[in-house]
């Protein structure tokens, strides 16, 4: 299959650079994956198409603020760096501009000295692994000093870092949000409750490999990143008792998607479980455990248009697309949501 047969066309204006006023008032399409039927609503409204014994799946991850803007010692020359990956004893795996002034032994000042790192090590493809030195506790200093890693996409710069959180995020580890957990609030999600639908969480880091494009002709040759996923056994009995009774297990954002998709069994059979996954979704896939998607709209030719398209058909999907192009919703992180069921 052709990653061309994934494009569609998108004014820049439709990409949104700032989140909504009130998280839920955001648009909703509803997409049916056997008609092709789209409706149009608000986020708000998702709780009239959810059901009784249905179960809700939502990825707490929280973003870290890992983008770090300091100097380059001695000389005090300009550098960035954006955490991805804890790798134990103060060494983070990078991304580092510019690169080519930030070699093994390169040292570097952030927040006037209150942090300070030295390039330890670089790795296949230019990311480094970076060392770091702080008193404290690591995530405070980050609080302080950090910037959230918005998707380049987004040129505007974020007022309120909070909005580029989930209200129940919760385990941090993230380089970028789980997005399309962004449009609830704690009421929506209450009434979602009052309804009879369970809420389970999952937690997977989401890695910027999210954003990176597919290069490759054929998108059976794209090599998929890897993100780091858990399955509580709370949320793996959840969706087993959900499926067994008949409900429908809905998740909300591709993240949390890729995770029970990830763990499940042949049959759909969940059990907790923690680890790396790599998995691809694409048309052709059959799904073990999902039913049903909340999703925002993703960029033309990615892996996560290609994971809406295995759920709804290549064809109902980019229909829709275009249709949300027609009817001017917004796109990308801080854009409006699709419910596919």
């Amino acid at each position: 299959m052709k990653t061309s047969d994934f494009y569609y066309d998108l004014p820049e204006e439709l990409i949104a650079q700032t989140p909504i006023e009130k998280r839920d008032t955001s648009r909703l399409m509803t997409l049916n994956k056997t008609s092709g039927a789209v409706e149009h609503h608000h986020f708000y409204e998702l709780v009239d198409a959810l059901n009784p014994g249905d179960c809700l799946i939502l990825n707490n991850s929280r973003v870290l603020p890992a983008r770090l803007l300091g100097q380059r010692l001695p000389g005090g020359g300009a550098c960035e760096v954006l955490l991805l990956i804890d790798r134990g004893e103060k060494t983070w795996e990078c991304l580092v501009r510019p690169g080519r002034k930030m070699r093994t032994g390169a040292k570097l000042s952030f927040g006037n000295g209150e942090l300070t790192a030295e390039v330890v090590g670089e790795l296949e493809g230019g990311n480094r692994l970076v060392r770091f030195d702080y008193e404290g506790i690591f995530l405070e200093v980050l609080e302080r000093l950090g910037k959230m890693p918005l998707p380049p996409y987004i040129k505007e710069e974020l007022q309120d870092r909070e909005r580029y959180q989930t209200v129940y995020s919760k385990v941090v580890g993230s380089a970028a949000a789980p997005t399309a957990g962004l449009h609830f609030t704690p009421e929506l999600l209450e009434k979602i409750k009052a309804k009879g639908v369970e809420i389970g969480y999952v937690t997977l880091h989401v890695g910027l490999g999210t954003f990176r494009p597919v290069k490759e002709d054929t998108i059976e040759g794209h090599e998929m990143h890897s993100e780091f996923c858990t399955i509580p056994q709370e949320t793996a009995d959840l969706i087993n008792r959900t499926k067994a009774n008949g409900g429908r297990c809905i998740c909300v954002g591709t993240t949390s998607c890729r995770t029970i998709e990830s763990w499940a069994a042949e049959d759909g059979h969940m059990e907790a479980k923690a680890g790396w996954t790599n998995i691809f979704i694409y048309p052709g896939y059959r799904f073990k455990v999902l039913d049903a998607l909340v999703t925002n709209f993703h960029l033309p030719e990615s892996t996560l248009i290609m994971l809406v398209s295995a759920l709804a058909g290549r064809e109902a999907t980019l229909a829709a697309y275009e249709e949300a192009v027609r009817e001017k919703y917004r796109f990308f992180s801080f854009g409006d949501a699709m419910f596919i069921s």
